[in-house]
């Protein structure tokens, strides 16, 4: 073989084995362009999620610069104006009599309204969001929770004799955090609810109706100009009811008609939390109910082992 016989077969050698290559790597991309669309959509549906969870939690984001467990509340810039969602809710207490307005009472100014409830009535969290606090306070909120929600408010629950969540804890509208109570700077068992915005406190009347267990609306729009007519209105329509005593009948609402009611509300419910070392036997013995009324209550068998700090319904 010649030099240049060579040479061309080296050549053609060469030029086979790159156009070989060649095909090799377009045949690996179009196998992997479907793979691509693929990842491409899940992708964009990752960042969608979230960019969804980011905006459910964007009012609150907006509004609050951090996180701090030190105080009940302080009082930050407000906007002037700001949307408040109250779509997501539940009322804290079925309990329809409010004994204390917001505003001015005994020379000073109350920061929220006070509803009539037993010791040991359910009190449930308003929306959905996070424990801040679970302190108590002898000479003001006794025990005490405070909640931060998505949409941007903070609501305070005073006067519990038991609080059922921890600092931390997530919860969702309606999830039981704690028991009714007279505990603090109180003269009689009731609940201490405010709705603050900043730390700011606002007429709660404004955005909940005790006395038709629902929301005023689906949002409420805060003005700073107009809070303060919108506040005294609030107060004449859903402000104290009567005065003196009240019947249990009327605190819980069983004789009044409500047009949007829930059949979770229409019974007294009560709930114990697990302590180290307790059964369901023992919870059983200390409530004064049956192991099989806690099953039934609870959809739970007798052979559960239950965990300290878990809430179970007796009642």
């Amino acid at each position: 073989m010649t030099l240049r016989q060579f040479i061309r077969t080296i050549t053609l050698s060469v030029s086979i084995i790159f156009t070989a290559q060649q095909a090799d790597a377009q045949d690996l991309l179009a196998r992997q362009a479907p793979v691509d669309r693929k990842m491409k959509a899940v992708d964009t549906l990752v960042f969608q999620n979230l960019l969804d969870r980011e905006y459910s939690g964007l009012p609150a984001e907006e509004l609050y610069a951090d996180w701090d467990n030190r105080y009940a509340h302080r009082e930050t810039e407000m906007p002037d104006h700001f949307k408040i969602d109250l779509r997501d809710f539940s009322m804290p207490t079925q309990s329809r009599v409010v004994t204390s307005n917001f505003g001015a009472r005994w020379g000073r100014q109350h920061k929220g309204l006070d509803i009539k409830v037993y010791i040991g009535d359910t009190i449930r969290a308003a929306f959905s969001g996070k424990v801040r606090i679970v302190r108590y306070e002898a000479r003001g909120y006794g025990n005490y929770i405070v909640i931060r929600h998505n949409n941007g408010l903070e609501t305070i629950y005073g006067h519990l004799s038991k609080q059922l969540v921890r600092e931390n804890d997530e919860v969702r509208a309606g999830d039981v955090i704690g028991l009714g109570g007279n505990t603090g700077r109180s003269t009689g068992s009731h609940l201490h609810f405010e709705t603050r915005l900043c730390g700011v406190a606002l007429n709660p009347a404004l955005l909940f109706d005790f006395r038709a267990q629902d929301v005023t609306g689906d949002f409420y729009n805060f003005n700073k100009a107009r809070y303060l007519s919108e506040s005294r209105e609030a107060t004449r329509l859903r402000g104290k009811v009567g005065s003196g005593s009240y019947t249990p009948e009327e605190v819980r609402g069983t004789t009044a008609r409500v047009e949007r009611s829930s059949s979770r509300y229409n019974e007294q419910r009560l709930y114990h939390k697990v302590e180290k070392g307790e059964t369901l036997y023992s919870i059983a013995r200390k409530r004064g109910v049956s192991v099989e009324t806690l099953c039934e209550l609870n959809h739970i068998n007798k052979t559960l082992r239950v965990r300290q700090g878990q809430i179970l319904r007796y009642s």
